[in-house]
């Protein structure tokens, strides 16, 4: 994934990235925004997540909206900063920020299901692929009702758009995004095979 680079004059370039992208990632909009709004802890509704679709739970789509603004917004800030230092610091930075969103450690590790921290990091990567992941985010959902689905079926579309542009290397960062994203959705995936997965609008 990484192309060859002198590593000993890289490496705090490639470790910065990936810590700081980490740190951004793991801001938890979702919970700050809800506790400031006076609505408690929104990890003790709905599914628990902290993320868009739990928010929107709450009642207030100006939250929800606002926390998949600044979830995708934490993403592209630091893989355009990384940018500056080169592709691979990018590439570092966009995994950082996507494991900080998953896995933050102010949260002990538990945080939310990433796909609009995996948008934000493609709109810094390139913002195409970006558009063909939320276009197909949103005939999914259109046909389906199932957020859950949207978010499985457009993780696919990003990696295989990436390679079809030619962007090899982004690519191979999007597979992993894509494992990862999968894994957090492993519950949703298991309701939909069940047939009892909650469709958008309902709790």
């Amino acid at each position: 994934m990484i192309e060859s680079m002198n590593w000993g004059l890289a490496w705090p370039y490639y470790l910065g990235a990936l810590a700081i992208g980490y740190l951004a990632g793991s801001i938890p909009f979702g919970l700050l925004l809800t506790k400031a709004a006076g609505l408690g802890d929104v990890r003790k509704i709905g599914s628990g997540n902290i993320g868009t679709t739990n928010v929107l739970r709450t009642g207030r789509k100006d939250l929800a909206a606002a926390t998949l603004v600044l979830d995708a917004l934490k993403g592209t800030i630091v893989v355009l900063l990384a940018w500056q230092f080169g592709p691979n610091t990018a590439i570092l930075a966009a995994l950082g920020a996507f494991a900080g969103h998953c896995y933050p450690v102010w949260l002990g590790f538990k945080g939310g299901k990433g796909v609009a921290t995996y948008i934000g990091v493609l709109i810094g990567l390139d913002w195409r692929v970006a558009l063909a992941f939320c276009a197909a985010w949103l005939a999914v959902a259109f046909v389906s009702r199932y957020s859950s689905l949207s978010a499985l079926v457009a993780s696919l579309v990003a990696p295989a758009t990436l390679w079809w542009v030619g962007e090899r290397q982004i690519a191979e960062l999007a597979i992993l995004l894509t494992i990862l994203l999968w894994w957090k959705h492993r519950e949703n995936l298991k309701r939909l095979l069940a047939g009892t997965e909650s469709r958008i609008g309902r709790s």
